[in-house]
């Protein structure tokens, strides 16, 4: 019986890339492939990369001359490691990457990951293969199903990609380039991942996109269906408990996403929304196609038809020519929002787009400052948002057992980590915790009551005993 190879991923970045990496698992598994955490003892390696974050590429190289060494010591023993490059600069870079680091055997993008198993092959056989072109037919007809066991063992949430690829254009943005035009999958499949995922104990469903709420995938009366009637169907899978969405762009939240958070107690009062900046001018320069005030009204939408909506964000301070006068506006429409957590970044050309020719540049102490400025805002708001939790009792679904012995910990729907002493018997199940405390960024708290003493009381109260 010929042994199983091993395989280490390493993903950078976003939502998407966790997904797609679980889907080159899945993929390889019929291979004879099984995943290992050490890098140094994989007869593959996968670096599936991301070229949104500052220096993404150079992390890539970094890593790859670490590589080398295990590469060369696996060889000393006898073993042959493969090492590829998937993702956004794979996508990017090409045969550059093979120019710089001859160490890589398999080149692709995210959109061909599917055709990894004859890659390697080609590359066993050629020395090296590269795949970088955007593919006609779409990849997930052809990705193999994960097993039972291997969604079992990913935990009670799960991510389902439902599009893909952005027609935005933003100037500093890479996206357009590298996963290409927006495209959406057909409900039908979408339906059918869910089941399966819903089938083996998943509980929390991610939707996930580059422009997730640009879904328009056609439905099983042969229309095209918006994000919102989406979710409105995915909320009728037995099993599926929560469902969430990211990432969205302000243009395009339509009157259906905004019925399906009135009406849905599925889907969570969690929006995260970029803004990227609070100024007309530089979200202009950023082509981001909204303004201040469109995004504040888009904001007032959500809190319309659900109070209790709390909302995340992503913003970029040192866009070129941003003023001091700029960036204050940032601040000001950070003020107003008031956001429960959001993600803040100094500006960093990505070569292609058209902001990296863009001259008027922010100098990087400049940068510095402004960011610390606007992090201390993000997180006093953040702080004020969960010490707001502490007194209240609020659902948690329980995920796993916490490093501590005996606590196991979960999220509420804003995903709040929250911490109880409990048995493990709680995790997949949806229970009511009284927040007693606040430690960093975790709730601490104590189950209302004792879920064998709740469950007993439902069902008397069913039964009417």
């Amino acid at each position: 019986m010929t042994p199983p190879r091993k395989l280490h991923i390493k993903s950078y970045g976003c939502q998407m890339n966790v997904y797609d990496a679980q889907r080159m698992v899945d993929t390889l598994a019929p291979e004879g492939f099984v995943e290992t955490a050490s890098a140094d003892e994989a007869d593959l390696v996968i670096l599936n990369t991301c070229h949104i974050r500052e220096k993404a590429s150079e992390k890539v190289y970094s890593e790859l001359g670490r590589l080398r060494a295990a590469k060369d010591e696996a060889a000393r023993g006898g073993r042959a490691m493969q090492i590829a490059v998937a993702g956004c600069v794979a996508q990017a870079e090409g045969e550059e990457i093979v120019r710089r680091a001859p160490v890589v055997d398999v080149v692709v993008g995210p959109q061909s990951y599917h055709h990894l198993p004859e890659l390697l092959k080609r590359a066993r056989h050629d020395g090296r293969a590269i795949e970088t072109e955007f593919p006609v037919a779409d990849k997930f007809g052809f990705l193999a199903q994960p097993k039972p066991d291997a969604i079992r063992a990913r935990g009670i949430s799960a991510f389902v990609t439902v599009q893909e690829g952005c027609d935005k254009f933003c100037t500093f943005c890479v996206v357009p380039y590298t996963r290409g035009s927006e495209v959406s999958r057909p409900v039908a499949k979408i339906l059918d991942d869910v089941k399966r995922l819903a089938d083996n104990g998943v509980r929390e469903l991610t939707l996930i996109g580059q422009n997730v709420n640009a879904y328009h995938g056609e439905g099983p009366d042969g229309q095209s269906w918006p994000l919102g009637k989406l979710l409105e169907r995915l909320s009728q899978v037995p099993g599926i408990a929560r469902l969430r969405y990211s990432t969205s762009h302000p243009r395009d939240v339509d009157d259906s996403l905004i019925a399906a958070h009135r009406d849905l107690d599925a889907l969570m009062p969690f929006v995260h929304l970029p803004v990227q900046s609070g100024s007309d001018r530089i979200l202009s320069a950023m082509n981001r196609k909204h303004t201040a005030a469109d995004y504040r009204r888009v904001i007032d939408r959500f809190r319309a038809v659900r109070q209790d909506i709390a909302f995340s964000s992503d913003f970029i301070v040192g866009f070129p020519g941003e003023t001091e006068e700029d960036f204050r506006a940032t601040l000001a429409l950070v003020t107003q929002i008031g956001y429960a957590a959001a993600y803040s970044f100094k500006y960093s050309a990505r070569p292609g787009t058209p902001a990296a020719d863009l001259q008027e540049t922010v100098s990087l102490a400049e940068m510095d400052q402004r960011l610390e400025r606007l992090q201390g805002l993000i997180d006093s708001q953040q702080s004020a948002f969960n010490k707001a939790a502490i007194g209240t009792t609020v659902d948690v679904l329980f995920e796993r057992e916490a490093r501590k012995e005996g606590q196991i910990v979960g999220r509420t729907a804003y995903l709040q980590p929250a911490h109880v002493m409990a048995s493990s018997d709680i995790i997949g199940k949806i229970l009511p915790v009284r927040i007693d405390s606040l430690e960093r960024y975790s709730l601490l708290g104590e189950l209302v009551a004792p879920p064998v003493a709740r469950e007993a009381a439902l069902s008397s109260i069913a039964t009417g005993a």
